[in-house]
């Protein structure tokens, strides 16, 4: 339903369409009948069971290759090495689903806390109903503290202030009138008179009747534009592509070996054993472990964010995280503190400005402490012997603002002098004029300033007062003659602390950060500026410039612009599209205006306060609102991009150049160079310390900028590195086929091992060695006593019996040690050759 046309109708007309009273309300019969017709005012949300999320875990191109290889290994009666398959997936999927399980219960019991209850008129009295209960003519009540539970009309207010944040980003409260405006609002923020969904009463009270609920409602229409929006992680997409680079890498090679093996050796070729073999070397070169690796380095990444705040929804979100090329936020809370305060006072005595504007507070509580932010932001400016004068002061009679008037005003007693002061507190220029004590020059100077703190996105209030005879009522006429004005007040919502910082350490991980705010082209761009984001102040665009722009020009600004004000829901929306057609693009929002911007973004975040439409869209929850905490989070992401690259690159390099040099010596001997057992031992034993890669340090260098799994870069890097491995399993062959069929498989086991474990020593960075970060301790003590068994098992009985091994002798040993060494050296110096080819094309580029 379109509430802007509800902002012209005068109010006998609306209650005549809903065929409702003010008086009365609703009768039963009919909240019962247009129940049946409109529903229940509620949007339901989509839930997720149990089984939902355990399928999410099985929704990976290695599970499906796992899979498969386990079901073959199974048939062939391969026991061993389907147990070992099936152990990594139910590892891995257990993993996943503990942890996606665990956040979901915790969101659904974040929401039990949640019941939301109405005061409305039915019948004549006043009743407490369920929110879900109110229908189209209900008159509904709300006052200081309360949740609008529908789109209303305004009837009635009393000094009634809404905060509409959760809708526009606008953090000041916006004054309600009830009135019909004299053109349709289009704007929620235009909307004087309509008080929306979702939004909370700041101060004073109101009586509204409702036109629209639940998907009717603005919150409706934002929730359909998130329904429609489908998300898929952009982690998922790129492993979905190397899985698929691997799968037909490894596919059309099998089926080569395979029928080449048949055609070289014809009736010697044994199909059942040659079936088995062709199998283990499948699972020789699947990275099985990459699942596990995934989840360790993820869940290790979940548990460091959580000691700094951030709880994550979804796990492979934090990976998305750390591919974040443009970070989108709002600026209310993340880069400011929300919290209004006094900037600058322009008057003769500041201190007696100060105190006036607080005697003119129209709503205090019982503790002497206000609900609107600009009187919170005044009492606290006053010091503690202010706060004990304005109890010499006796409140006798106000008039609440006006926005026709834009200004208040207050009838004081001083009880210690016993004389009467009328104060005035509102909108400079609806007050100056009224004053007699400024000439045309001093009037220029106040001018002047509130220009100048206008200029810095500052909200300003100017305060004038007058002594009358004493009485008990005065009336907006004697507001409008004989004021002396005292000065003007301006308030700012200070920036945080670390914001500025924050910024700096964003530029220098290669972050864009654009500001997506609903408050003013003034307030954004102060904030901008104040932080170094922009140039200057004026950098600024606003949603209604935006939407009027060719989709060329829309392209052109979202490259532009990195401060957008007054953006509508659909505005943020469209713009996070926009930038994600280039780059991967993260928003940080709160409101149930930014959730279709959440649901579009590539790794949405939201604050613990956020509202519910906005948590359910998220993928990370802040519990404490900070930049820093977000760009604290891109770092960590990218920490797990990194450790899992390096694990992706080394399996690669490493399997590959194993499968082909094994894959080739079956063409050549009429016995398998490596038993399928002797090949499953190698990948598990190979397997186990990899999985410590979750752990390791990374490099300064590797966090610099966003970076994407790149199926080129991958393949290119594994088809240099594959050769040289490839070689050395020859050299291995040439030196110990002689020997016989288990000497040659027992030391080319032995040779394939270790060169694999030494591997991860040069892979796992891009500098020389010897120059990197330390590798982490777990990953040290695993590839220890990886290379200790690997050397051990072929002198045990169980190597012996069991994986058909023989002992080694002394001196095949040591020419296995020299070759290992070689192996490194030369790995070392082809990989910084290619790297520094790599960095100089990417530099001319």
């Amino acid at each position: 339903m379109n509430f802007s046309s509800y902002t012209i109708k005068k109010i006998p007309e609306i209650l005549r369409e809903f065929n409702s009273s003010l008086e009365a309300g609703l009768s039963q019969n009919a909240v019962i009948e247009r129940q049946k017709k409109y529903g229940f005012n509620e949007i339901k949300e989509r839930e997720t069971y149990w089984w939902h999320i355990l399928w999410r875990q099985f929704k990976s191109a290695f599970i499906y290759l796992l899979i498969i290889a386990a079901g073959l290994a199974f048939l062939l009666g391969e026991e061993i090495e389907g147990l070992l398959i099936l152990a990594f997936i139910v590892i891995n999927v257990f993993l996943g689903f503990y942890q996606e399980y665990r956040s979901e219960k915790a969101i659904k019991l974040l929401k039990q806390y949640i019941v939301h209850k109405t005061v409305a008129r039915r019948q004549g009295k006043e009743i407490v109903v369920n929110s879900t209960e109110l229908v189209p003519g209900d008159i509904v009540i709300v006052e200081a503290g309360d949740i609008i539970p529908a789109d209303i009309r305004f009837l009635k207010e009393n000094d009634l202030m809404i905060d509409e944040s959760i809708l526009t980003g606008e953090s000041a409260p916006v004054r309600k009138i009830v009135g019909e405006l004299t053109g349709p609002a289009q704007e929620i923020y235009k909307a004087q008179n309509i008080g929306f969904s979702g939004t909370m009463v700041n101060s004073g009270e109101g009586e509204g009747i409702v036109f629209a609920t639940a998907r009717n409602t603005a919150i409706g229409d934002v929730s359909h534009l998130t329904a429609k929006v489908v998300r898929e992680s952009s982690f998922e997409k790129r492993l979905v592509k190397i899985s698929k680079f691997i799968f037909q890498l490894v596919f059309i090679t099998l089926i080569v070996v395979f029928l080449v093996n048949l055609l070289i050796k014809g009736e010697n070729a044994h199909t059942g054993e040659l079936l088995i073999f062709s199998i283990a070397l499948a699972v020789s070169v699947v990275p099985e472990a990459l699942p596990v690796v995934t989840i360790l380095s993820l869940s290790r990444g979940a548990l460091h964010l959580a000691k700094n705040k951030v709880v994550v929804k979804r796990l492979s979100a934090i990976e998305d995280l750390g591919g974040i090329e443009v970070l989108c936020t709002d600026k209310t809370g993340t880069i400011t503190e929300n919290k209004l305060k006094v900037a600058e006072i322009y008057g003769s005595n500041a201190r007696d400005v100060s105190l006036y504007a607080v005697l003119a507070v129209a709503s205090l509580n019982k503790d002497r402490m206000a609900v609107n932010s600009f009187d919170s932001a005044l009492w606290n400016y006053l010091s503690s012997q202010e706060c004990e004068k304005t109890g010499e002061y006796q409140k006798i009679d106000e008039i609440p603002f006006d926005p026709e008037r834009k200004h208040n005003s207050v009838l004081v007693k001083n009880k210690k002098e016993n004389k009467y002061e009328l104060i005035v507190r509102g909108e400079p220029g609806s007050i100056i004029k009224y004053t007699q004590n400024l000439n045309d020059e001093e009037s220029k100077s106040v001018e002047q300033w509130i220009i100048k703190e206008g200029k810095w996105g500052h909200r300003v209030l100017a305060i004038a007062k007058k002594e009358i005879s004493g009485r008990k009522s005065y009336d907006v006429a004697e507001e409008e003659e004989g004021l002396s004005f005292l000065g003007v007040v301006s308030f700012v919502d200070p920036i945080k602390k670390t914001a500025k910082s924050t910024f700096e350490k964003a530029k220098s991980l290669g972050i864009k950060i654009k500001i997506l705010t609903g408050d003013s082209r003034e307030v954004a761009g102060t904030v901008a500026y104040q932080v170094g984001l922009i140039g200057s102040s004026s950098e600024v665009i606003v949603g209604e410039e935006f939407d009027k722009m060719s989709i060329d020009e829309q392209h052109k600004a979202v490259e532009k612009y990195f401060v957008f004000a007054r953006v509508s829901p659909q505005q943020k929306y469209k713009i996070i599209q926009l930038l994600e057609e280039t780059y991967e693009v993260g928003f940080l929002g709160e409101g149930i205006n930014d959730a279709p911007a959440l649901k579009v973004a590539n790794a949405a975040l939201v604050v613990d306060s956020a509202s519910d439409i906005a948590r359910e869209a998220a993928d990370i929850i802040l519990l404490e609102k900070s930049l820093k905490a977000v760009v604290d989070g891109i770092q960590e992401g990218r920490k797990i991009f990194a450790n899992i690259s390096k694990y992706i690159r080394l399996t690669l390099a490493s399997n590959f150049g194993n499968f082909y040099a094994v894959a080739s010596a079956s063409l050549i001997l009429n016995y398998l160079p490596m038993l399928p057992l002797q090949i499953l031992l190698l990948n598990l034993l190979s397997d186990f310390p990899m999985i410590a890669i979750a752990t390791d340090n990374v490099d300064a260098e590797e966090m610099k900028k966003p970076k994407k799994y790149d199926v080129k870069e991958i393949s290119l890097l594994a088809a240099i590195l594959g050769p040289i491995s490839t070689i050395f399993d020859f050299i291995f062959f040439g030196l110990f086929y002689r020997f016989g069929q288990t000497i040659l498989q027992t030391n080319w086991f032995i040779g394939s091992m270790l060169t694999e474990l030494i591997l991860p020593f040069s892979i796992r960075t891009r500098l020389a060695f010897f120059k990197a970060r330390r590798p982490s301790g777990i990953l040290l003590w695993l590839l220890l006593i990886a290379a200790i068994l690997t050397v051990a098992i072929p002198f045990t009985k169980v190597g012996q019996e069991i994986f058909k091994f023989e002992q080694p002798a002394v001196n095949h040993l040591v020419w296995i040690f020299g070759l290992v060494i070689v192996y490194f050296i030369l790995t070392e110096i082809v990989k910084l050759s290619y790297h520094r080819i790599s960095n100089h094309k990417n530099n001319k580029g």
